[in-house]
């Protein structure tokens, strides 16, 4: 970068009150599109203009002058850029209440941060804009869903379906890599290719009912886990859809609200949450244990700060418990601020001197997790790694 852009790009950064100081250092021109974008970010960030987008503009902006500056922003700046002008947007201009506003809603760039606050002020919609905001909300479930579900498919396929093998034959359940592997040494070097002694079927454990695995995921609906109730809204739906498992969502404060009949629409689901309020993970982890059949079938995810209002002793003594009986149990700590883990350190560490893992963990290493407890492998390192991670 030459010496002209970087001037230019240290004027946008100090934004419009250092012009003059600049000025005096020979400083070049902005080009026609940096004018724009110095015009779009000193609407929130001029210490002149605190609350503006204008003259004038802190006595009530029009929604068709917001929605041009929301339009600029989006065509002016990369989409993570966009995103962290939104927020500041948001927070430092006192636009919160205009976000239910079709208009202003249609021109915002989907951001799973707004979405979370907008879920948790869900109730004061009003009846002109819930259309918006469901559309809104649903450009980030899909977003979400396009990332997971086929990894997630994959790996719960690969870890339930295909667990034994079968000597019944069909190919669409034959297991290529066994097959070769154990037939290498009947290679021919005649026919350049193996010729197998002997075939291995994956068995189709989705055709039995018994053989399900049952997955609970205990989800907590506190204020702090507006991110991680949407993620999990979308997981639990795909793993749903799955015919080989068993899945029920529970969401709780110090209610308890089971959402697993709204599991065909992860939109419909995440309406059912309601952000905010106190908890009582304990008496949640209590409702859930009915629906334990099989303990060694059944993975128990408590999605959670961990910061207990109930009987916190009582909690620890369940867990230890549930784990005991043959219950995979796994603590997904919540994220926040796009990835920071918040939680309560003191019981964390209780569980994960139960040996139950304690840790917060990256969208996108949720199907590898998956995967690896459905095997029954252990995922103290994975906890570890997805722990550096976020």
């Amino acid at each position: 970068m030459d010496t002209k852009a970087q001037m230019q790009r240290w004027r946008l950064i100090l934004g419009q009150e250092s012009g003059d100081r600049l000025e005096k250092m020979d400083m070049p021109q902005l080009s026609e599109e940096q004018m724009l974008m110095d015009n779009a970010l000193a609407s929130i960030y001029n210490k002149s203009e605190q609350g503006g987008f204008g003259r004038g503009a802190g006595k009530g902006p029009s929604n068709p002058q917001i929605s041009r500056w929301l339009g600029d922003v989006r065509s002016l700046f990369d989409k993570d850029l966009v995103k962290i002008i939104q927020n500041d947007a948001m927070t430092r201009c006192g636009l919160k209440q205009l976000i239910f506003e079709p208009e202003i809603l249609e021109n915002v760039e989907p951001d799973i941060s707004l979405a979370s606050a907008i879920m948790a002020l869900k109730d004061s919609i009003p009846e002109r804009s819930k259309e918006s905001v469901r559309e809104f909300i649903k450009k980030i479930v899909d977003d979400i869903n396009k990332l997971l579900e086929q990894d997630i498919r994959r790996a719960v396929t690969a870890a339930v379906n295909k667990r034994e093998h079968s000597p019944i034959p069909s190919a669409s359940a034959l297991d290529y890599k066994m097959t070769i592997r154990r037939n290498l040494k009947h290679y021919s070097p005649e026919l350049k290719t193996i010729v197998p002694e002997h075939f291995y079927f994956f068995e189709r454990a989705a055709s039995s009912a018994s053989k399900k695995w049952t997955v609970i995921l205990d989800i907590d609906q506190s204020g702090s886990m507006g991110e991680s109730v949407i993620y999990s809204s979308v997981v639990s739906c795909i793993l749903a859809s799955m015919s080989a498992l068993k899945t029920r969502v529970v969401a709780f404060d110090t209610n308890i609200v089971d959402l697993t009949d709204k599991c065909n629409d992860p939109v419909d689901l995440l309406y059912g949450f309601q952000l905010g309020g106190g908890t009582d993970i304990d008496k949640s982890a209590a409702y859930c244990q009915q629906f334990i059949e099989e303990p060694k079938k059944t993975l128990f995810f408590l999605i959670s700060d961990l910061y207990e209002g109930g009987n916190r002793a009582a909690l620890i003594r369940r867990m230890e418990e549930m784990k005991a009986s043959g219950v995979t149990v796994v603590s997904l700590l919540a994220v926040a601020d796009g990835g920071t883990p918040f939680y309560d350190e003191s019981v964390a560490n209780k569980l994960s001197k139960l040996g139950i893992p304690c840790f917060a963990c990256a969208p996108q290493k949720l199907p590898e997790l998956l995967g690896l407890v459905l095997k029954g492998r252990d995922i103290s390192e994975f906890a570890k790694d997805a722990s550096k991670s976020t």
